[in-house]
């Protein structure tokens, strides 16, 4: 038995199943991961993320539970702020490499995850969790400024959205269309944003079909 929970894959991909290092870099050639410190090698399933960004107020969370509902079990659908509490809350890239690192173990049963949450692309690229993944897909669901002000504004007072807290969401939602592709969802109807978002997802999906995602 203990030979046997001794090379079993960790589901912690950054923790080597031999000598139980765990990696703050890890080395990653293909769908193959090797430890640094006793140069143990194990294949692991190195799939594409799916990244639903936008500004809030934008209709990620109105999507994401139609869009799981398409999907059934070809990708799992999460909501990024589930895990924005205690002192995640004061470290960024610490959340950021978080997501990842529970991404990446998702998809060791084989289905890519498709998060939604507020992010850009270059706050994943310097992690080196970014390595657990084929590729990370972008889109970015985006308003008006004006809708996107009265949604906001309407929100419970919990979720403290002040004046300078929009103000810098609507700055963010002119940002975002310059860095990855996105869907103006002002005034499209949920059922077109949720069909338009699939159709983005399966697209990346047939890459995997195809083998390309899957550890060798």
């Amino acid at each position: 038995m203990s030979d046997v929970v001794s090379s079993a894959p960790a589901l912690d991909l950054r923790i080597c199943p031999s000598c139980g290092d765990r990696a703050d870099f890890p080395s990653v050639e293909g769908a193959v991961l090797t430890c640094v410190r006793c140069g143990h090698r194990w294949p692991f399933r190195r799939l594409p993320l799916f990244a639903l960004t936008g500004p809030s107020g934008a209709g990620k969370s109105t999507v994401g539970p139609a869009l799981a509902a398409r999907l059934g079990g070809d990708a799992l659908v999460l909501e990024q702020d589930v895990l924005w509490t205690g002192g995640l809350r004061d470290d960024v890239p610490a959340f950021r490499a978080v997501w990842l690192r529970m991404a990446a173990m998702l998809h060791q049963s084989g289905r890519p995850v498709v998060l939604c949450g507020t992010v850009a692309p270059q706050e994943f690229e310097p992690l080196p969790e970014l390595l657990f993944f084929a590729e990370v897909h972008y889109l970015a669901l985006v308003a008006d400024d004006a809708v996107l002000r009265k949604r906001l504004r309407a929100r419970p007072a919990w979720r403290e959205w002040d004046s300078p807290r929009i103000e810098e969401m609507l700055e963010f939602n002119r940002w975002i269309r310059g860095q990855v592709p996105y869907l103006d969802t002002t005034a499209a109807s949920l059922d077109d944003v949720v069909g338009e978002v699939e159709k983005w997802v399966r697209s990346g999906l047939a890459v995997v079909g195809e083998g390309s995602g899957e550890a060798g």
